[in-house]
Formats: structure tokens, sequence, C-alpha cells
């Protein structure tokens, strides 16, 4: 009998003793485990649970390779690109689909242990194999990418867009980008002049980008901008593509309210056909250039001798198109002059409502007569 129950307190011993071995090893692994983690990936993201630590904490241990090691020591640097909106999830999978990392899923890990996934910048990186998946997951999240947002608005001027550079992040400065505009080499696409030609956006541009890498970025959406065909319908109206940019940029500066562009630029046409003088204040502006007076490239208002003042771009004393655009025209322009309206209007001038629209005329004396008291 005693025999049965001694061995009944073995038992009970035994189980014990188990228990108290599971439960010794659950608590120093819970322990442990999150400290090495710490010790090797940082502080665990103060948001998660305790359960979540030690999950996370235990998957990066059993992975640490996955993030401590390079994909590829030898791996040449690649331009990576974070687009805005994209998931950490996406994101790790184009980094091991590009060879960058050598498993997405432990790079998730660390990502959503260091409470980095919600902090990952838009932007393009300078990323190599070489570098481990712990180093890109703390480049990723850096506040200064490599690039910057660059933006111009549709009817600036090429100095104008320049005057932005020094304040962009952008290594290139306002003289070497005025001079690849005014004198760009046939790498950038061989113009006589790039005005015009630089369509007003909004760029994600390497900080280290070079004037001729702008130039490339602001050209090559302009001819991506164009719908198929384009050129060809010009054509078809007796227009090349430098005419209509030409006359573009003359609608750009002349048009308010978008929905005249197309009236505007018949007028224009209609003019140059009638061999009259274009006579748009704009191409003055541009001619006169910084007016050091009101601090702007488009003096306004104009004096008779503003008027007067011998240059090319004057289209009051010279007749035809000015021999280049003035600005850097909008689609919304450039499609103005392909759908310019048939009608029989030479004239127009700002409406006295205040609407910011136009009144248009057939004659002269209808002109004249549209002048605000």
């Amino acid at each position: 009998m005693n025999n049965r129950k001694d061995d009944h307190l073995k038992l009970i011993f035994w189980i014990l003793l188990g228990l108290l071995i599971v439960y010794g090893t659950i608590y120093l692994a819970s322990v442990l485990v999150p400290r090495q983690a710490e010790k090797d990936f940082g502080r665990a993201d103060p948001g998660l649970e305790y359960i979540q630590r030690f999950i996370y904490s235990a998957r990066l241990e059993l992975h640490k390779d996955d993030l401590l090691q390079a994909k590829d020591t030898q791996g040449e640097e690649i331009i990576f690109n974070i687009p805005y909106g994209q998931s950490a999830s996406q994101i790790a999978t184009s980094l091991a689909h590009q060879g960058l990392i050598r498993s997405a899923e432990s790079f998730i890990n660390l990502l959503v242990y260091a409470g980095m996934d919600q902090k990952i910048q838009a932007g393009i990186y300078r990323l190599s194999p070489a570098m481990n998946g712990f180093t890109i997951a703390n480049h990723i999240v850096d506040s200064n990418p490599e690039d910057v947002a660059f933006s111009f608005l549709a009817g600036w001027r090429a100095e104008e867009i320049a005057a932005l550079l020094p304040f962009s992040g952008l290594e290139v400065s306002e003289a070497e980008f005025l001079s690849a505009v005014q004198h760009p080499s046939d790498e950038a696409l061989g113009y006589e002049s790039l005005e015009g030609y630089l369509y007003p956006d909004e760029y994600q541009l390497l900080r280290s980008a070079h004037a001729v890498d702008l130039i490339k970025a602001f050209v090559g959406h302009f001819y991506n901008q164009l719908p198929q065909g384009y050129e060809d319908l010009l054509a078809a109206k007796g227009l090349t593509l430098k005419e209509a940019v030409i006359l573009a940029s003359l609608v750009q500066k002349e048009m308010v309210v978008d929905s005249e562009g197309p009236q505007i630029a018949g007028v224009f046409l209609n003019r140059l056909a009638a061999g009259m003088p274009l006579q748009s204040d704009p191409t003055v502006q541009y001619a006169l250039g910084y007016d050091e007076g009101s601090g702007s490239w488009w003096k306004n208002p104009l004096s008779a001798a503003d008027l007067a003042v011998d240059s090319p771009y004057n289209t009051y004393i010279h007749a035809g198109l000015p021999p280049a655009p003035i600005c850097n025209p909008s689609l919304t322009a450039l499609m103005a002059v392909l759908n310019a309206s048939d009608s029989p209007y030479l004239y127009f001038r700002a409406a006295c409502d205040g609407s910011a629209m136009h009144v248009f005329s057939e004659t002269y004396e209808e002109h004249l007569s549209a002048a605000c008291e």
C-alpha cells in the first residue's frame, strides 16, 4: 500500500518537475529570444503585444542569416524605385525579385518587428545585393531618399524653372540648366532650344541628376504626352510640330479658361492666313525678359515703348510666328492648336465682367467697341 502511495507521489513529482522545466524553458525563451533579437535587430515596435513580440523575435532569430548576410557580396548597385502607395509586402517581393534580398518573408518579419512597415518612404534608392536585408530595411525608411519631387507650371519659361533649382534639393545649378536648355547637345535630343518642350508636371528626380538628365526627363515626357498621330494630324492642317508648339505657347499665355483655347488658336491661325501680325502681348513680355519693377518675367501692363521693342519675338512689329516658343505649354494648349476653332474671328480681348473670359470679334470696329470703359 505504501509502495503504491510512493509511486503516486513520484509520478506527481515528475509531472510537476516536467511542467516546471517546460514553463521555465518557455519563460527563459520568452525573455532570451526577444533580448537576442533586440541585440541583433534593434528594439521592437512598442505597438506589438507581448506574444507578437516573441513570435516575430523568434522568426528573426531562426532566419537571421536571411537578414544579416548579403545576397551577393559582389553584386552591383542598382536604382530601386518605391512608388507611392505600394505595400510593404509588394516592396519585399520586388526586392527579392530584383535579387537584392535573400528572403521576402524574413524581410517582412523584420519590417513588422521594427515597425518599419508603416514608415517606408516612397522614392528612388541606390541599393545593392552587397547590402544585407537589415541595412536595406533601414535605408528605405530614411526620410532623405535619393530622389526629390520637382514640379513646374504650364506657361513658365526656362528661367522660371531654373529659379526653382536652388531650393529643390537637386544638384543642378541654374546656369547649368539654362545652358542645357538654350544650347542642347545631341545627347539631349539635339534641338536649337528646348524652350517649349519642357513638359510642365511633377517629376521624381535623383538628387545627383545632371542637367541633361532633367532635360531628357522633361522633353521625353513632352513626347509621351502627345496623342498618337499628333504630328500627322498637324501636317494635315499645314503645321509642323515646331509651329504648333510655338502657337501653343502663345495660346497658353493668352488663355485663362481652358475651354477658350481652341478659339484663341483659331484667331491666331486666321491672322496668319490673312498676313496680319499676331499682336500678342506675351511675345513682347518674353522679348523684354525679367522686369525688375514687378519682379516678374512677364511685365504687365505693357507701355507703348514696350510694344515697339525691336525683337524678332515682338509680334506687333513682325508678322508671322515668333522664332521659337515663348513658354512651355500644357497638353491642353497643344490640343487647342490641333482643334483650333474654324471661325471668322480675327480679334479677342479680355471681357469686362471679371470672368477671365475673352470677347471675340470679326472686325476691328467690333474689337474697339468691346473695350472696357
